[in-house]
């Protein structure tokens, strides 16, 4: 099911992601998607991102925390988690590791179309010369064996993002610092009056 289905992720879901590993560049980061399967069945429309961790990715009673208060917060929108974003902390790590999949099967158990998206480092270093308008995250999906594959080598897009222009903004947004400016859960956590929302973020 999840290799037939395609994502579009809206501009700020996507950049917020971007920000968040760009804060944290010598850390893994993670991430969870939130939105809602097209009419059809066969798409999943991403509205909105919620920047996790940056430290102890895959410690359960924080993790387990951030999800209920997300899921509350968003439920009550209409929308559900459907999917997870996961940054390495190596530039040059392109693989997906143990923790990144464990939370994504967790996600998968509840939304059997969820997307498990990975920062595509070297992408993103290019693409202030690049000018490439493709999102800068290789997207992976559960196949009919129940292991996650990555998806579009082929040339197949399965991922695209809905404004056009959303890698014009994402670097306008890393060469005024942007970054600086994101908050995480881990952020919240430490300090609870940082808004995990980041509703501030692009006014």
């Amino acid at each position: 099911m999840g290799c037939d289905t395609r994502y579009e992720i809206h501009q700020n879901a996507y950049i917020k992601l971007v920000l968040h590993a760009l804060k944290h560049k010598s850390s893994a980061v993670n991430g969870v998607l939130l939105g809602r399967p097209s009419p059809t069945g066969d798409a999943v429309e991403v509205t909105d991102s919620v920047p996790l961790f940056h430290s102890q990715l895959g410690v359960l009673p924080p993790l387990e925390i951030s999800l209920i208060m997300i899921e509350e917060y968003y439920g009550d929108k209409g929308l559900s988690i459907v999917g997870y974003f996961h940054g390495n902390e190596r530039f040059d790590d392109a693989e997906l590791g143990t923790v990144s999949k464990n939370i994504a099967d967790h996600i998968y158990r509840y939304f059997p179309q969820a997307a498990l998206l990975l920062l595509d480092n070297r992408k993103l270093e290019a693409l202030p010369k690049s000018k490439d308008r493709s999102p800068v995250m290789q997207l992976y999906a559960k196949d009919t064996s129940r292991s996650w594959k990555l998806v579009g080598s082929d040339g197949n897009n399965q991922l695209t993002i809905k404004e056009p222009s959303a890698n014009v903004v994402l670097l306008d947004y890393i060469s005024s610092e942007k970054w600086k400016d994101i908050v995480d859960f881990d952020d919240h956590l430490d300090d609870i009056s940082k808004d995990w929302l980041n509703e501030g973020l692009f006014k």
